[in-house]
């Protein structure tokens, strides 16, 4: 599972980023996850907010900080 935080390095970007860390620690799982902060990449996602958490490829959320257990969710899912 590849798990990507979109954003321009903002404290929020940073929460999320520490957050889907704790997501993982806590459901017991690994990913390789990676924080995005190139515009070109960013805007190949079409997101026009940040931050946002995109899983195996997939825009997950955009705009907001997800808790750790809105994050674990979607790591349920993928």
């Amino acid at each position: 599972m590849k798990i990507e935080i979109l954003g321009m390095g903002c404290p929020k970007c940073k929460m999320l980023y520490k957050n889907t860390l704790s997501a993982l620690k806590n459901a017991n799982k690994q990913a390789e996850v990676v924080k995005v902060e190139d515009l070109a990449k960013i805007t190949e996602y079409a997101v026009m907010t940040t931050p946002a958490l995109v899983v195996d490829g997939e825009v997950k959320s955009a705009g907001k900080v997800l808790s750790p257990e809105e994050v674990s969710k979607f790591i349920a899912e993928g």
